[in-house]
């Protein structure tokens, strides 16, 4: 197979955007080219993958079947490129001098969400393209009498022959070809194309198809009546009395028993432990406190422990947390105490809590300071409740190429974390006692979760027809400067010039379906107590029809959802990086291509 050398055409005008995550604080999705942006090392690690989705939008991850054996030097070299490296600016490939006609295209509707483009290329239009393809040529020969590159056409023609100008010219203009297919049919691509070259490879008008796996468009039932459980809200006695325990327990007392050890209990002990005579180090000490029931030195230690008194020896063989061979212990125990909470009233509370004297004052207190932690609570468990309840009303099975997708920007973000940590994934899994399959498939369920969740919001914006409006943009936009320290007419060209507007868009919609399910669901205890809405969102009645108004409550939900939708969009960016490592020369049974994100 041979690589093309630019798919970005494909890709960059119609973007893979993947699952649930909305605009947000990880999400400057620059498509193609996006390190143009100087984001002064500030960006998260999430937006960093996307940079591999341009090796797909650029079509390293495109081959077409072998056409001829020899390849130039050009081609070899950009097999051999990182994704990112050395890529030639958009106007070696797309700026002409002449109007291009119109690429002839139909699509047809496979089976299992895919479509297949039909393209056909005149063969004058080509023409340009092997023009094109001399220039490139020229540049790495030399020919007597001619300066690099000033070799004419004719001459290389007559000296090398056109089979190799015309395998670059497929190499470099198929994808912008197929690209352009793919937005006139408004393709919604998911993985790497497939494309196979039907007539053209040798002379005359080049007609090639491509197989394209699209995103499912489905609908998603009962939306609008979903009931979302969060913690609650309600403080309740028993969350007073436990936070009266934890203070109290701080100025607690202990006390002899006057009884056997029990589970809770406060032991003074000689501890002695050896091994073949020898003392093992830190198992030997004096006048040692602990609380039975904690499950240390041994696995059985409370157990011999317990019923025990003051006074009591016992000698015992056990095995040492963290050592393989056992030893013998000696345990002198010397008191068995017990705790002594002191009682709650208004004269502890006056000289144990500085800012208040009575027992109502420091209730009232407890409750406000704990209801803002409830509410903090639940705000931070909607958008994982939300994103669970709505992936259970996706019942199709969801595409492997997505799942990949979203599995591999995962992978990739935990490596990118280590590395910067310096820890070692390796020695981490060995320590963690698992294996990488193991590590990965158990992230395989978020994974599916995420893109079932990019589906039903999907559906939801096109049930209740919600659009991006132009002032989205700008908002998105201007969000975005704010968080990057850019302007925001740069963060809009460097948008508009990778042709990454439509991956925004999806990107907003997303959000604002996500939006209106905030605004429109209900959300309910434990218990099924219904939970208000506005004291959750943090506004009043009065900003329901204007959300500018909302205060920080909503903002950080929103927030949340924000940073979950980017980082799942970057996924289906991160995913079509793998499908341009195959080898080129590979048959066409082993070319199957698969998004991993």
């Amino acid at each position: 197979m041979i690589e093309i050398a630019d798919l970005g055409a494909v890709l960059e005008q119609h973007p893979v955007a993947l699952p649930v995550e909305a605009v947000g604080k990880d999400d400057l999705a620059l498509g193609a080219d996006r390190n143009a942006v100087d984001l002064d090392g500030g960006a998260d690690l999430n937006v960093h993958p996307q940079v591999d989705l341009t090796c797909v939008r650029r079509g390293e991850g495109v081959r077409l079947p072998v056409l001829h054996r020899r390849h130039s030097a050009r081609s070899r070299r950009e097999r051999a490129t990182p994704c990112g490296a050395g890529v030639r600016p958009r106007s070696e490939f797309g700026a002409h001098r002449y109007t291009r006609r119109s690429v002839k295209s139909s699509v047809e509707t496979l089976e299992g969400n895919k479509v297949k483009l039909y393209v056909e290329v005149d063969e004058a239009e080509f023409d340009h393209d092997i023009d094109r393809a001399f220039k490139l040529i020229a540049k790495e020969v030399n020919l007597p009498g001619f300066r690099a590159g000033k070799a004419p056409r004719k001459v290389l023609e007559a000296r090398i022959g056109i089979g190799a100008a015309r395998e670059q010219a497929l190499r470099d203009a198929v994808p912008q070809y197929l690209a352009k297919a793919v937005r006139e049919h408004q393709v919604d691509l998911i993985a790497t194309p497939e494309v196979e070259i039907t007539d053209g490879t040798e002379s005359g008008p080049v007609e090639f198809d491509a197989t394209c796996e699209v995103r499912p468009t489905i609908t998603v039932e009962g939306y609008a009546e979903l009931r979302v459980e969060l913690p609650s809200l309600e403080v309740t006695d028993d969350d007073l009395a436990a936070a009266h325990l934890r203070e109290l327990e701080r100025t607690a007392t202990l006390a002899d028993a006057g009884r056997p050890a029990e589970a809770g209990d406060y032991l003074t002990m000689d501890l002695a432990a050896t091994r073949d005579g020898e003392e093992l180090s830190g198992l030997n000490t004096e006048d040692w406190g602990y609380e039975l029931g904690q499950g240390w030195v041994t696995d059985d230690f409370d157990e011999h422990l317990t019923g025990a008194s003051a006074g009591d020896e016992l000698t015992f063989t056990s095995t040492p947390k963290g050592l393989d061979e056992s030893a013998d212990f000696v345990v002198k125990v010397t008191a068995v105490q017990t705790k002594v909470v002191p009682e709650l009233t208004d004269d502890w509370v006056a000289d144990n809590i500085g800012e208040f004297d009575t027992v109502d004052e420091w209730n009232t207190s407890l409750r406000e300071s704990q209801a803002e932690q409830k509410l903090n609570q639940a705000r931070q468990s909607v958008v994982q409740a939300m994103n669970a309840a709505l992936a259970e009303l996706v019942t199709i099975e969801v595409p492997d190429s997505m799942v990949d997708a979203d599995l591999n920007q995962r992978i990739q973000g935990i490596v990118q974390q280590f590395q910067a940590q310096g820890i070692d994934l390796g020695q981490w899994l060995a320590a963690t006692g698992q294996s990488p399959d193991q590590f990965i498939e158990s992230m395989r369920g978020a994974s599916v979760e995420a893109v079932k969740v990019d589906l039903a919001l999907r559906a939801v914006a096109d049930a209740e027809s919600i659009e991006v409006e132009p002032h989205d943009f700008d908002a998105e936009y201007a969000r975005m400067a704010m968080q990057y320290g850019q302007r925001a007419k740069d963060i809009r060209k460097a948008y508009e010039d990778n042709e990454a507007v439509p991956e925004l868009a999806a990107q907003i919609r997303k959000s604002k379906a996500f939006d209106w399910l905030l605004h429109n669901i209900d959300f309910v205890d434990p218990a099924g107590a219904a939970i208000d809405r506005d004291t959750l969102l943090g506004h009043s009645h009065d900003d329901d029809d204007d959300h500018d108004g909302h205060e920080h409550g909503e903002a950080d939900v929103k927030s949340a959802a924000a940073a979950v939708i980017a980082a799942t969009d970057a996924a289906a960016a991160a995913g079509d990086d793998d499908a341009g490592d195959a080898d080129p020369s590979s048959n066409d049974d082993n070319d199957s291509e698969e998004e991993t994100s």
